[in-house]
């Protein structure tokens, strides 16, 4: 049942009257199909198939002076009224879902990171809908800016554990981390050149007290004069996620150059050296924040150089400059964090993160912030309005 009504006014030479009018629809029936899936470009579509509608009784009403007058013509407009309401409300239906998809064709499932990287979230597969879930396979792989070719390992396949305690479940697979290794390396994100200056003020700041300490033993030893230390990984950084542990192990060469005055730069000694660090996670605002800690630092000198450096004496002092120096200088860039499919105005509430074998599992409740100023997670999916259900992401096939 429907009822539309309107206010109305007549103006003229000859009378002049105002009333309303009202319009009963009864009967109103409309049944369709309507699939939620995905176009060739991963944005999300909705299909309108076997749209059928029929308005079995109309009543129009009119009130106002003359309203006995006007009513006496009411009852055969009500026959024309049914007629065309039959005949357009399909096509009126179909148009807005038309329109929604324009809106949806729109999405930005491919978002621009930083300089280095881009992150596709495209739709791998059409959103499986059940009576108590929607499911949404997302493709979460990190490309370099100018390459979007896919990383050069295969993915494996997880499956979220079944729970119903949260609103929402975000697996987030070993091969997404996998991939970001992968594409900041080939970006060349890894490389960096500190200088002496640069690498002192580091230790001073992020060591407390012991930092001026530290500063003055590698300034004994091997920082007797202005340097340059060049950090390059060599491979990109192994990613390993296990029941309760998230670890990445860097490989990189470190060379330690110096520039006399009135000279060139010279190589004082190049090493290879493996940090292992552990993988700190938290949920800030919308995003996925990762922080690391140095587990064990092993340094590998050349056969040439032994005889004249201790690799004991380098490896204790550089690995008190990867400490204090260089993860610190790291996790200030992770702080940008990663993002979190979310529509716009939700809020993630009562989150935790759990460590499983080859993925993450993030468990959320959800709240709608009618005046909440966040950002969306990622550029474009502010216009999904998926309030309930739960959300789950396999890696890319």
């Amino acid at each position: 049942m429907a009822n539309i009504s309107t206010n109305w006014e007549v103006k003229s030479p000859l009378f002049q009257d105002t009333g309303g009018a009202d319009l009963f629809l009864s009967g109103v029936y409309f049944t369709g199909l309507l699939i939620l899936t995905r176009n060739d470009f991963g944005h999300p579509t909705l299909q309108l198939q076997d749209c059928y509608s029929q308005v079995s009784h109309a009543h129009v009403s009119f009130s106002g002076e003359l309203s006995v007058l006007y009513n006496s013509f009411a009852e055969p407009m009500e026959k024309p009224i049914l007629k065309n309401l039959n005949e357009m409300l399909c096509p009126i239906i179909t148009g807005e879902v038309e329109a929604l998809n324009a809106n949806l064709s729109m999405l930005e499932v491919l978002t621009k990171m930083d300089n280095y990287t881009l992150l596709d979230f495209s739709l791998l597969n059409a959103p499986e809908i059940t009576e108590n879930n929607i499911d949404l396979d997302l493709k979460g792989v990190f490309y370099p800016l100018e390459n979007l070719a896919d990383p050069p390992f295969p993915s494996v396949p997880f499956v979220l554990p079944e729970r119903s305690d949260s609103m929402l479940y975000i697996g987030i697979s070993e091969y997404f981390f996998k991939s970001a290794s992968f594409a900041y390396f080939t970006a060349g994100a890894f490389n960096v050149t500190l200088s002496t200056k640069e690498i002192s003020s580091h230790l001073v700041q992020n060591s407390q007290g012991v930092g001026n300490v530290l500063s003055r033993i590698a300034e004994i030893y091997i920082l007797s004069q202005p340097f340059m230390i060049r950090i390059m990984a060599t491979a990109p950084p192994v990613i390993n996620l296990l029941p309760g542990n998230f670890t990445l192990d860097i490989p990189a060469s470190i060379v330690i150059l110096t520039q006399p005055e009135n000279s060139t730069v010279e190589t004082i000694v190049s090493m290879d050296f493996v940090a292992s660090t552990s993988v700190g996670l938290v949920i800030l605002g919308q995003r996925l924040i990762c922080s690391l800690s140095l587990n064990r630092f092993r340094l590998t000198l050349p056969k040439s150089s032994r005889s004249n450096i201790e690799v004991l004496r380098f490896e204790n002092i550089l690995s008190f400059i990867i400490h204090f120096g260089i993860l610190p200088l790291a996790n200030a860039k992770l702080q940008q964090g990663f993002p979190l499919p979310n529509p716009h105005k939700i809020s993630f509430v009562n989150s935790d993160i759990e460590v499983l074998e080859h993925f993450l599992l993030i468990s959320t409740d959800l709240r709608y912030e009618t005046s909440l100023k966040q950002q969306p997670s990622f550029h474009g999916w502010e216009g999904l309005n998926l309030i309930s259900g739960q959300w789950s992401g396999n890696s890319a096939p």
